[in-house]
């Protein structure tokens, strides 16, 4: 076989040159055939094998092999012959070869009996499908690289595309996803596919039907969308949004983002996903946004109150003025403290309800047997018991990070009230952070130790100045009124009010 440059050189010297074709054979050393397959084309043609190469140690087993792949097709596809079967059922007949060369012959005839995937060109109304799907992606949280759970969704039609982030796959994160991604849609699709993931189907049954969750039902209902639900295994059924999974991790998450909160990074992937308006798919006439633009109006539009995306879960308080979540506790207000209470857990946010009134809430930790107290919650205990001020855990917890000018003001409370009544005044202006900013109350306290009223009273007075101060008195304009601009303008005499102080000068 010649190489294109001797190729090159035949067809020069027989057509240009006027070479006739026994000199350029004996110049170049080559056959008259090969001088004849030069003239006849410029490409070279495939280098096929006229005979098979020989194999004298497998060859006398092949046929043996081409048997028991095609017995292997007829049984369970997870108990099929493998290549090391096979080599070991060979072992036994006699073939001292290697295994290798069992497993390349192998992967040759399967790589000739297999047929080509092909798929249908598939063509969406607008409004009609959506597709989602959940995802794997790193991030830097707060200075910790985590693995963090990417959901998905896009509109079959325009191709919009929203993605977010959560700390887990759980059902509350899967149901708040799909508000949020309603929201940016701007309204609810037809129908929307998935895998068969837990938190939307409890059971595959028969064909295509499914045994729901109750919840997921629940929320299809609020919404009015149709769901269809891939067959196991086939997730080119909703190809569009795997390969938008993959998409959103390599062009929103490179490099990884860092943020310290995972508000931080939903707004980074938000950006993303509205500067991806801007890209045209292919096989589209337009960008991304104005198909979605065309889309909209079909879209169902959105119910008039969202979906309250939680667990909920009946609690008992124990003897802290705390209840258990997933192992991890949380503190209630001990003024408030009831012994059966009802819990709501949020994506990221844990309520705590009495009846309807919410009475406490706390960022949801995801670790495990955790103490997530808030220390204005055990306010109203430690007025009762200030002697147990410095060993509260809470109290302990919150002088690590409070300002300075704390310390300060609570030692200078202790040496004026002692046995416990500084304490008891320290909490009364702890009590203050119900109702003000930290950074108030801070300023407050500051300005009460300038002016010299270290105590509940004077950091009270000196917030009420912050909060509503006293507003200016504009001067009296009396030009309209000329004749009396001449009443009351000395100085009053205030010398006898003097008297009042017995007669002093």
């Amino acid at each position: 076989m010649i190489s294109v440059e001797e190729r090159e050189q035949i067809r020069r010297a027989y057509f240009v040159e006027n070479k006739s074709m026994r000199a350029i054979a004996r110049e170049l050393h080559c056959s008259r055939n090969t001088i004849k397959k030069a003239i006849a084309s410029s490409e070279g043609e495939p280098y096929t094998l006229t005979t098979p190469r020989p194999a004298p140690v497998l060859g006398p087993y092949t046929a043996r092999i081409d048997e028991l792949l095609a017995e292997g097709e007829q049984m369970p596809r997870k108990q099929r012959y493998t290549g090391h079967k096979i080599y070991k059922l060979l072992q036994a007949d006699g073939y001292t070869g290697s295994e290798s060369g069992v497993r390349r012959y192998i992967g040759q005839r399967r790589r000739e009996q297999r047929r080509p995937k092909v798929y249908l060109p598939l063509e969406f109304d607008p409004g009609g499908d959506a597709q989602a799907d959940w995802g794997e992606a790193e991030a830097i949280l707060a200075g910790q690289r985590l693995t963090v759970q990417v959901f998905t969704m896009r509109l079959n039609y325009s191709r919009k595309l929203f993605v977010r982030a959560y700390p887990t796959q759980r059902q509350e994160c899967f149901l708040d996803a799909h508000v949020h991604a309603f929201h940016y849609f701007g309204g609810v699709p037809q129908r929307i596919s998935y895998d068969n993931l837990k938190t939307a189907v409890a059971r595959i049954l028969e064909g295509r039907n499914r045994q729901e969750q109750r919840t997921f039902v629940v929320f299809r209902s609020h919404y009015l969308f149709d769901s269809h639900f891939c067959t196991p295994g086939k997730g080119h059924e909703k190809g569009g949004v795997e390969s938008d999974v993959g998409y959103g991790r390599r062009n929103f998450m490179v490099p990884l983002p860092r943020v310290d909160s995972f508000a931080e990074l939903n707004e980074h992937l938000l950006a993303h996903c509205q500067a991806n308006d801007g890209r045209t798919v292919s096989g589209q006439e337009k960008p991304i946004g104005e198909m979605w633009a065309q889309e909209r109006p079909y879209l169902r539009a959105l119910p008039e109150r969202d979906f309250d995306c939680c667990v909920v879960r009946s609690v008992t308080l124990n003897g802290y003025s705390q209840i258990t979540f997933e192992t991890n506790r949380y503190s209630v207000p001990v003024d408030k403290a009831r012994k059966n209470l009802v819990l709501k857990a949020y994506p990221f946010r844990i309520d705590i309800l009495d009846q309807k009134e919410v009475i406490a809430s706390h960022t949801r930790c995801y670790e495990r047997k955790q103490d997530v107290l808030d220390p204005l919650h055990y306010l109203p205990l430690l007025e009762q018991r200030p002697g147990a001020f410095d060993h509260a855990q809470p109290i302990r917890r919150w002088r690590e990070t409070w300002p300075p000018v704390y310390e300060t003001l609570l030692n200078q409370l202790r040496q004026q009230w002692p046995e416990g009544q500084g304490v008891r005044e320290f909490v009364r202006i702890l009590k203050l952070h119900h109702q003000h900013p930290a950074e108030q109350v801070q300023q407050a306290v500051e300005q009460a130790l300038v002016h010299g009223c270290p105590h509940a009273d004077g950091v009270i007075l000196c917030l009420r100045q912050l909060t509503a101060p006293e507003s200016v008195v504009p001067s009296l304009d009396l030009s309209d009124h000329p004749e009396l601009l001449a009443v009351a303008t000395e100085a009053p005499d205030l010398t006898c009010y003097d008297q009042l102080l017995g007669g002093r000068a």
